[in-house]
C-alpha cells in the first residue's frame, strides 16, 4: 500500500483559490442584500404620490428627514473593496501555474505522441547536449529529460508510466492543506495562537451569546416573550375587554419599558408633562394597583396614546416618544390577536368549564383600536374626519345636513358627483379636487366566497362534523374605478329612452358605487345583520330513482290499457294477438330505456367524480404554490394624516357566528392583497344542532382593514 504525505502549500498557489471562495461566498451575498437601493426611485414614488399623501405626517417625516447619509456610502465603500479584492485574487489565480500536472514524457522532450525510437533518440541527443551540466546546462532540466527519455525507451519504465502515470512506479499519496507553510512555522507560532485563540475564544463566544441571548428574548414575530406573557394573563383575566381596558392593556407591554427595550427612553421632564396631559384627557383610572399597568412607564404610553386619539397638541419633548410608541401598536395588537386566538383553542380543547375563552368583541376591539391608531381617531367619532380639510368645526356641515344624511364614508361615495361637490360646497375648488383624489385612493374589496366538503360525496351538502373547505377569493379595486363606472351609468342615464325605456330610467336615482356594493358591503358589514334560519326542506330522491319511479309508473298504464282492449275485442283473435305482440315490445322498449337512463346516470356519476378530483388536486397545488411562492408584504399605502410611519393595507379575514358571538375560523391576517388573492383554509362544524349546519352559509364573513 502506498504511503501518505501531508504538506502544507510552500508556494502558496492553492491557497489563493481557498481565499477566492472564501471572498466570493461572502462579496456576491452581501453585494445582492446590502447594496444601497437607488435613492432616485424613492424619490420618484414620493412625488407620484404626492397629491393623495402630502398631508399625511409619515409623508412629511420622510421628506424632513436628512438626505445625507453616511450609512449607504460606507455600505458602497466596503462592498467595492470586497469586490476589488475578489478580482485581484481571481487575476492571481488565472496567472498562477499548475503544479499538478499529469506527467508527459513526449511533452518533456517536446515531441508528438506516437513518435518513433529514432525521433526519441534524435530528440534526446539534442537536448543532452543543451542541457548537460558538464556543458553548463542545467541539471534538474537534464534529469527530467533522462527521466522522459527512459521511460519512452525502458521497458519497465514505459509499464510503469503506462500503469502508475509515474516511469518510477508508485507515489506516495499526497494531501495538500491550501495553508502557506508560514502558519506552521515554530517563529509564528505565538502570533498564530494569538489570533486562533481571539477568533474561536472571544469573538465566537460572544456572537453566538449575544445572538442567543436575543433569540430567547423575542418572539417570531420580534416581540418580546415578556409582553406577550403579560398579554396571556390579562387577557384571560379579563374575558371581556372594552377599548378602554383594551388600551391599558396595549401600553403595558415591555417593549416600552426602558428596562427591556433601549429604544424606550425615560426622561425628567416626564414627570412635569404627563401628569399635565392626564388632567387634560381626564377619565384615566389610576386607583388600580395592577402592575406593570400602572407603572410610569406603562402611564406613559397611555396617555400619549389616548392624546393621539383625541388628536390633542402635546409638547415637542414627547413627541418623538409618541410616534415610537404609534409605531409599536400594530405589531402588539396582532400580538393580542394571536394570543386571544390561542386562548379560544386552549378553550375549545378543554373540557373544564372554568376555562372560559375570550369573547369575539375582545377580538374585534384589537382590530378596532389598530384602525383608530392608525386614523387617530376615537371610537364612536366619525370616520369623515379621516378625510383632508373635514374638522371638527365643519363636520357638522357635512353629517346633519338637511337634504344628505352622510355618516360614513360609504354614504359619502353613494352620492352623485353633483350632490357630493353641493356637499363640500363650503371647500375650495383645489380643497375638493385633493378630497376627491384622497377619496379615489381608498381600497373597495370585494369577497367571492366558496364552500365545500371535498372528502363528501355531495360538496355542497355541509352537515354536522364536516371539514368544510372554504375557499375566499379577495379582488382590490380603488374608489377611482368606481367613481369611472358611476359617470358611465350616469352618462347612459342622460341619453333619451328608446322602447318605452324612459320611466325605468327615471326610477334609477342611485349612483353606480351604491348599487354595486349592495351585496359586499352587506359582507363586511355584517357585524349588524343576523344569520338567517333556512327552512328544512324535504329530501329530494336522486335523479335515478325519480325515473325508475316515472318508467314503472309508465308500464303500470299501458298494461292496463291493454287489458282493457282485450276485453273489447275478446272475440278478435287476430287483434287480441296484435295487442299482446305490442304488449310484448312496449315492456321491452321500457326495459331498454331504463338501461339507458342507468348508464346515463352512471356517466354523469363519473363525470361528477372527475370534477371533485379536479378541485381536489387544484387545492393541493394551491396549497403547495403557497408555501413555495413568496410575496411582498408591500401592498398600498395607507392614508393616515397622523400616524408617523407608513403603513401598508393588511386585512384580517375570519368567519364568525353573529347570533351566538363565537368565532367559526380563526383569523387570517392577509398582508399580500395588492390586486386579487386568494385564500383557502378548513372549519371543522362541531356544532349542537343540526340547523346550524345550514346557518353556516349565512354566517358572517369578516374582512378588516
Amino acid at each position: 500500500m502506498a504511503g501518505q504525505q501531508f504538506q502544507y502549500d510552500d508556494s502558496g498557489n492553492t491557497f489563493f483559490y481557498f481565499l477566492t471562495s472564501f471572498v466570493g461566498l461572502i462579496v456576491i451575498p452581501a453585494t445582492y442584500y446590502l447594496w444601497p437601493r437607488d435613492q432616485n426611485a424613492e424619490q420618484i414614488r414620493l412625488k407620484n404620490i404626492r397629491k393623495v399623501y402630502g398631508r399625511c405626517m409619515w409623508y412629511r417625516l420622510r421628506l424632513l428627514k436628512p438626505q445625507p447619509n453616511i450609512i449607504p456610502t460606507v455600505k458602497k465603500i466596503v462592498l467595492l473593496a470586497g469586490w476589488a479584492l475578489f478580482l485581484f485574487l481571481v487575476y492571481k489565480v488565472s496567472k498562477t501555474d499548475r503544479e499538478y500536472q499529469e506527467y508527459n514524457p513526449y511533452e518533456v522532450l517536446n515531441l508528438d505522441p506516437g513518435a518513433t525510437v529514432a525521433e526519441i533518440k534524435k530528440q534526446y541527443r539534442l537536448l543532452s547536449l543543451k542541457y548537460h551540466p558538464d556543458k553548463g546546462g542545467d541539471e534538474v532540466m537534464f534529469m527530467r529529460i533522462a527521466k522522459a527519455y527512459a521511460a519512452l525507451t525502458d521497458e519497465e519504465s514505459r509499464k510503469n508510466w503506462e500503469e502508475f502515470g509515474n516511469p518510477d512506479g508508485p507515489q506516495a499519496t499526497s494531501f495538500g492543506i491550501a495553508l502557506p507553510a508560514w502558519i506552521v512555522d515554530q517563529k509564528n507560532s505565538i502570533l498564530v495562537l494569538l489570533v486562533y485563540g481571539l477568533a474561536f475564544m472571544v469573538i465566537l463566544p460572544v456572537v453566538v451569546g449575544s445572538w442567543w441571548y436575543r433569540s430567547i428574548r423575542y418572539s417570531g414575530d420580534q416581540i418580546l416573550i415578556r409582553t406577550t406573557q403579560i398579554y396571556t394573563y390579562f387577557v384571560y383575566k379579563t374575558r371581556n375587554m372594552d377599548m378602554k381596558r383594551l388600551i391599558m392593556v396595549l401600553a403595558g407591554a415591555s417593549e416600552f419599558d426602558p428596562q427591556y427595550n433601549k429604544d424606550a427612553t425615560s426622561k425628567p421632564t416626564d414627570n412635569i408633562l404627563i401628569p399635565q396631559l392626564i388632567r387634560e384627557i381626564g377619565s384615566i383610572n389610576l386607583k388600580k394597583n395592577e402592575p406593570p399597568l400602572t407603572c410610569p412607564y406603562s402611564l406613559k404610553a397611555r396617555v400619549l396614546l389616548l392624546s393621539h386619539l383625541a388628536r390633542m397638541k402635546i409638547p415637542e419633548t414627547l413627541e418623538e416618544d409618541q410616534q415610537f410608541m404609534l409605531k409599536k401598536c400594530p405589531s402588539l395588537l396582532q400580538e393580542m390577536v394571536n394570543v386571544i386566538c390561542q386562548l379560544i383553542i386552549m378553550a375549545r380543547s378543554r373540557e373544564e368549564r372554568e376555562f372560559r375563552a375570550p369573547t369575539l368583541a375582545s377580538l374585534e376591539n384589537c382590530m378596532k383600536l389598530s384602525q383608530m391608531a392608525v386614523q387617530g381617531l376615537q371610537q364612536f367619532k366619525s370616520p369623515l374626519l379621516q378625510l383632508p380639510h373635514i374638522e371638527e368645526d365643519n363636520l357638522r356641515r357635512v353629517s346633519n345636513h338637511k337634504k344628505y344624511k352622510i355618516k360614513t364614508i360609504h354614504d359619502l361615495v353613494s352620492l352623485k358627483e353633483s350632490d357630493r361637490h353641493n356637499l363640500l360646497h363650503f371647500l375650495e375648488d383645489e380643497k375638493y379636487e385633493e378630497v376627491m383624489a384622497v377619496l379615489g385612493s381608498f381600497p373597495y374589496v370585494t369577497m367571492d366566497i366558496k364552500s365545500q366538503v371535498l372528502d363528501d360525496e355531495d360538496s355542497n351538502n355541509i352537515t354536522v362534523g364536516s371539514l368544510v373547505t372554504v375557499l375566499v377569493k379577495l379582488t382590490r379595486q380603488t374608489m377611482a374605478e368606481v367613481f369611472e363606472k358611476e359617470q358611465s351609468i350616469c352618462a347612459a342615464e342622460e341619453q333619451p329612452a328608446e322602447d318605452g325605456q324612459g320611466d325605468t330610467n327615471k326610477n334609477r336615482t342611485k349612483g353606480g358605487w351604491q348599487q354595486k356594493s349592495k351585496g359586499p358591503k352587506k359582507t363586511a358589514k355584517s357585524k349588524k345583520k343576523k344569520p338567517l334560519k333556512k327552512k328544512p326542506t324535504p329530501v329530494p330522491l336522486s335523479q335515478s330513482k325519480q325515473q325508475k319511479q316515472k318508467q314503472a309508473n309508465g308500464v303500470v298504464g299501458s298494461e292496463a290499457a291493454v287489458k282493457e282492449d282485450e276485453e273489447e275485442v275478446s272475440d278478435k283473435g287476430s287483434d287480441s294477438e296484435e295487442e299482446e305482440t305490442n304488449r310484448d315490445s312496449q315492456s321491452e322498449k321500457d326495459d331498454g330505456s331504463d338501461r339507458d337512463s342507468d348508464r346515463e346516470q352512471d356517466e354523469k356519476q363519473n363525470k361528477d367524480d372527475e370534477a371533485e378530483w379536479q378541485e381536489l388536486q387544484q387545492s393541493i397545488q394551491r396549497k403547495e404554490r403557497a408555501l413555495l411562492e413568496t410575496k411582498s408584504k408591500i401592498t398600498h399605502p395607507v392614508y393616515s394624516l397622523y400616524f408617523p410611519e407608513e403603513k401598508q393595507e393588511w386585512w384580517w379575514l375570519y368567519i364568525a357566528d353573529r347570533k351566538e358571538q363565537t368565532l367559526i375560523s380563526m383569523p387570517y391576517h392577509v398582508c399580500t392583497l395588492k390586486d386579487t388573492e386568494e385564500e383557502e383554509g378548513s372549519v371543522c362544524l362541531d356544532l349542537v344542532d343540526k340547523s346550524k349546519a345550514s346557518e353556516f352559509q349565512d354566517s358572517s364573513m369578516m374582512l378588516i382593514f
